[in-house]
């Protein structure tokens, strides 16, 4: 006799089509399948939901009467063009009840397990059957799961594992990090499967105003909940760098720590070890690769997809928007219809609708509603920049010692502002004894010649030096009157 090899023993206890499970789905595949779907549903809201009552298991009466209810549920549970070999004939639900429990448990979903003290039968789902109906009871959406949350769980597990060194943490956190892409697969898949419903209904008129209602329903109860958060307050790109320091801060743990959970890991998972390989740096490589996919390559997916499916939503309202337009606007079909009317009658069909028509309304107008605006002329604004001219150095200086004498004060003889303009152009000094005086506010003016040094702070090339000579002098106008020189020079 042959023995078998380590590997042959694996594979077969790892096989899924063996044993009772050699044709598994074969219940799903007969003309029964929809009311069979049906059935597994309702059983397991009764084992595992709110309405389950933990402390019995249940009886084969009890299983018969939820069957019952679900085939009262479809009443036209039969398919057309479908056979099944093993119930042939019309039968009543008990029978036919009793037909699917047999399958059911033949075929691997249900297994019954026998109180010898009382002689009882009692049925639960198998392993592979539970999975199986928990995606059938998922698919129908009524289930509060928050899916979003998976980013968060991921930091707040490895937080608890960096702090307490719990390997439970650490396994908890890988398997969130694994929901945070198999749920980014899920609402890009049936944001998918939502479009082709859109494109499916607005090929029938009698069904856009369905495809808006659910539209809308889906943008209330499953966007603003779900697909809204993951794209903004919890955005798995909002968590991606808290996650990468604590996986960092992991990685630099003391060795002892290190050692004690990769020992730890070995003994709870004997099936991922491999030779020469730290089952603990996998888990961490596996955590910072899947939150990295899901930054660069599951959210832009999300987006796109969430943009494709706004974008057809987009078209329907418009569509519904013109129909709508179009409801009360049938002129097209009026005249269509008067063309294939003879002359008379499209005579007598115009003058009858003339005569309901030619009733006046007379209606006066509100006085607050009739005001006269303004006609406003915008004025063009020149944008263009002229070009900046350059001033040589004879011209600025020039250019100072007008402003200066502006700002300081008025001299209204020509000669008077010549002499000083000339004077203090060509770098002379001059003295306040020597200026002309032919008037009143000349000689004003002459006084205040000091002020001059205020102008010094409008420049920054040029500035006047007014300089004391200590002597007392005496003029046509004043008998002692401080001497002093002004030169215009350039600044330091």
């Amino acid at each position: 006799m042959i023995s078998k090899t380590k590997s042959e023993q694996y594979s077969e206890s790892h096989r899924f089509f063996s044993n009772d499970r050699n044709a598994m789905f074969r219940p799903l595949n007969g003309k029964y399948r929809e009311v069979t779907v049906t059935c597994m549903k309702l059983l397991y809201r009764r084992l595992y939901s709110s309405m389950a009552d933990y402390g019995h298991a249940l009886t084969r009466e009890q299983l018969l009467e939820i069957f019952l209810e679900a085939l009262a549920r479809n009443p036209d549970w039969e398919l057309d063009g479908d056979s099944d070999t093993d119930l042939q004939g019309p039968k009543s639900n008990r029978e036919t009840a009793l037909h699917l429990l047999n399958q059911l448990s033949d075929y691997g979903w249900l297994e019954i397990q026998v109180d010898e003290v009382n002689l009882s039968s009692r049925y639960h789902f198998t392993r592979a059957g539970r999975l199986f109906t928990q995606c059938f009871v998922e698919l129908e959406g009524k289930n509060v799961r928050t899916r979003h949350r998976n980013t968060r769980n991921t930091r707040n597990a490895l937080t608890a594992f960096a702090s307490t060194h719990e390997v439970y943490d650490l396994l908890d956190a890988f398997e969130f990090s694994e929901r945070i892409i198999s749920d980014f697969t899920d609402v890009i898949t049936e944001l998918e499967e939502r479009k082709r419903l859109l494109v499916h209904d607005m090929e029938v008129t009698q069904l856009i105003q369905r495809a808006s209602d659910e539209f809308f329903e889906f943008m209330e109860r499953r966007f603003q909940p779900d697909v809204a958060v993951r794209l903004s307050a919890d955005s798995v790109e909002k968590h991606r760098d808290e996650i990468v320091i604590l996986l960092g801060r992991i990685r630099r743990l003391p060795k002892a720590n290190k050692v004690a959970a990769e020992r730890k890991l070995r003994e709870l998972l004997p099936d991922q070890v491999v030779e020469n390989q730290s089952l603990l740096w996998f888990i961490l490589e596996q955590i910072e690769q899947r939150v990295i996919n899901a930054c660069e390559i599951m959210l832009p997916a999300l987006r796109e997809s969430l943009r494709n499916f706004t974008r057809r939503a987009d078209i329907i309202i418009r569509q519904m928007t013109f129909l709508a337009s179009q409801r009360n606007h049938d002129v097209s079909s009026v005249c269509k219809a008067l063309c294939h009317l003879d002359s008379p009658e499209q005579s007598r069909r115009l003058e009858v609708a003339a005569e309901i028509m030619s009733p006046l309304s007379i209606t006066l107008q509100d006085p607050k509603q009739m005001q006269l605006r303004e006609y406003r002329v915008v004025e063009p604004v020149n944008t263009l920049m002229e070009a900046d001219v350059d001033v040589d150095e004879y011209d600025r200086r020039e250019l100072f010692i007008q402003n200066a004498l502006d700002q300081a004060f008025t001299l209204h003889d020509e000669n008077s502002r010549k002499y000083l303009e000339s004077q203090l152009r060509e770098g002379q000094m001059i003295t306040n004894d020597k200026l002309p005086i032919t008037s009143a506010r000349e000689l004003l003016a002459a006084v205040n010649l000091v002020g001059l040094a205020a102008t010094n702070t409008r420049s920054s090339e040029y500035q006047f030096e007014i300089h004391p000579t200590g002597n007392s002098v005496s003029t046509d106008y004043l008998t002692c009157t401080d001497q002093f020189t002004i030169r215009l020079s350039k600044k330091d």
